[in-house]
């Protein structure tokens, strides 16, 4: 038995996976199956025969990327800091005319409506300054669910430094 190693690409059209075993590379394609990305992988790992051995499988999609630029998504929520709620708004403020005040935004991807804030706060370094109040996530998940979201993203300040 030796290790199989794997790396695959799920793209809106085709399934690409690279298989390495035994020093050998193999590079596969196979029809995506967008209503659900998880059987074209598997159908492509079958047909290499590469489940029992498989070791490491790094995946990487194009999927949600091109639903973010087509906008084409489910209707999403999302929950966030209190005090964060209107970032995707206000952005970054990089725009080709700074000082103008008739700058023609593109209208975020989650409207006001669907976002939500929580009690909690973290520093810089993730250290928590307030810890998550659960009350206030209950009824931020209360909010999304009667609003009907079919995804919710969360995005709270910093939380990339504390991964627990």
């Amino acid at each position: 038995m030796t290790d199989v190693l794997v790396g695959i690409d799920t793209g809106g059209t085709f399934t690409d996976i690279v298989l390495l075993q035994e020093g050998r590379l193999q590079v596969f394609k196979v029809l995506s199956t967008p209503h659900d990305p998880s059987r074209a992988i598997l159908d492509g790992l079958r047909q290499l025969d590469a489940l029992k051995d498989l070791r490491v499988l790094v995946h990487g999609s194009t999927v949600a990327t091109n639903a973010v630029l087509e906008r084409k998504g489910v209707s999403t929520g999302l929950i966030t800091s209190a005090g964060f709620g209107d970032v995707l708004e206000i952005g970054r403020q990089t725009r080709p005319k700074l000082y103008d005040l008739r700058v023609q935004k593109v209208p975020p991807l989650v409207p006001r409506s669907l976002r939500v804030e929580v009690t909690e706060r973290l520093d810089e370094r993730g250290e928590v300054l307030v810890a998550l109040d659960e009350d206030s996530l209950d009824m931020a998940l209360t909010t999304l669910q009667e609003a009907g979201v079919e995804a919710v993203a969360i995005a709270l300040l910093f939380s990339f430094a504390n991964p627990e």
